[in-house]
């Protein structure tokens, strides 16, 4: 795309330098090319990308007033433009039909225009919705429902009772709708007997989840990830979890059985949160916390940071105070 094609499809101003070039694509300041698109955020990435080979850089306002010699698109938000020219510039990967070794039940119902990759098995009532893509080895349970525009890779095993909505991507070895950890204990005999997991397991429009990464089924009702959430790499969400809109949930972070999310939380990594708590919305849950059975966090855009998480300033002072009384014991130790 022509500099002031990408300027028109995103709405922003552009002041060209130089000739209206084609782009190929985004870069980072060292690795960028003359057909290259680059972001700044500050004075010192501005320095950098005014520096390199690239033909244009995306700036803030209050930026582009001190810029020379390159072409700008100038936006709002920098990094969010840049992202969606990336979008604008990457190519549709090409169709490629149903591979002969796929293994569809003939009951099963896919849509026009889908991707089926070598060894995916469909089972019985399945539907796959229109521009689907579903990698290599996958496995989709019998009655499951798949949105369309979807991107499924390598490996993934959706069970039966998982709906999928609409543009959902589900890297490599996810697996959803599998029985949750639910048991009951016979207090005669001490022995486990499974409590019934028959529920189903919803992702609505433009969910997108990391490479091995587990989301259980609900146990008689539902398991529900909502709108636009963004999960990464090896995460577990037990049964009955609701997840609401837009919440972002980093690697290695554990959600027990029963938990909400409240919309636009945010979820740092390792994070565990036990059974039955309430997360609430816009929280920021710092790396490594705990939230602990049954427990409520609530308040818009506060940071809780700690194991049990309290507000990020208490914990701060509790750690201060901690660190007075070393000082004090190791003072007397030494007297």
């Amino acid at each position: 795309m022509k500099i002031s094609e990408i300027a028109a499809a995103l709405g922003i101003e552009l002041r060209l330098a130089g000739p209206d070039v084609d782009i190929v694509g985004v870069a980072g300041t060292t690795t960028a090319t003359t057909a290259a698109l680059l972001f700044a955020e500050d004075p010192q990435s501005l320095a950098a990308a005014l520096a390199s080979h690239a033909a244009a850089v995306i700036v803030a306002p209050q930026l582009a007033a001190g810029a020379a010699g390159k072409s700008l698109l100038i936006a709002a938000q920098p990094r969010l433009a840049f992202a969606q020219a990336a979008r604008l510039l990457s190519p549709d990967e090409p169709e490629t039909g149903i591979h002969p070794t796929a293994v569809i039940d003939l009951s099963a119902i896919p849509g026009e225009h889908v991707s089926i990759g070598p060894h995916v098995v469909i089972e019985a009532r399945a539907r796959i919705g229109d521009h689907t893509r579903i990698g290599a080895g996958s496995i989709i349970g019998a009655g499951v429902k798949i949105g369309s525009h979807c991107r499924i890779y390598p490996r993934v095993v959706l069970y039966s009772g998982t709906e999928l909505g609409d543009h959902v991507v589900l890297h490599a070895g996810v697996v959803l709708g599998s029985d949750g950890f639910g048991y009951v204990r016979d207090a005669l005999t001490g022995e486990y007997l499974q409590f019934p997991q028959q529920g189903r397991l919803v992702l609505e429009d433009n969910v997108e989840i990391g490479a091995n990464t587990t989301i259980d089924r609900g146990a008689l009702e539902e398991t529900r990830i909502e709108r636009g959430v963004k999960i990464d790499n090896l995460v577990h969400l037990g049964h009955n979890v609701r997840v609401g809109r837009d919440v972002v949930i980093a690697a290695q972070t554990g959600v027990s059985g029963s938990c909400t999310i409240g919309a636009n939380a945010i979820v740092g990594g390792q994070v565990g949160i036990g059974d039955h708590a309430q997360v609430g919305d816009r929280v920021i849950l710092g790396s490594g916390s705990g939230i602990l059975t049954h427990k409520k966090v609530r308040g818009p855009g506060i940071v809780f940071w700690g194991r049990p998480a309290r507000p990020l300033r208490q914990y701060l002072k509790e750690l201060a105070a901690l660190a007075r009384l070393a000082r004090s014991s190791n003072h007397e130790e030494d007297e």
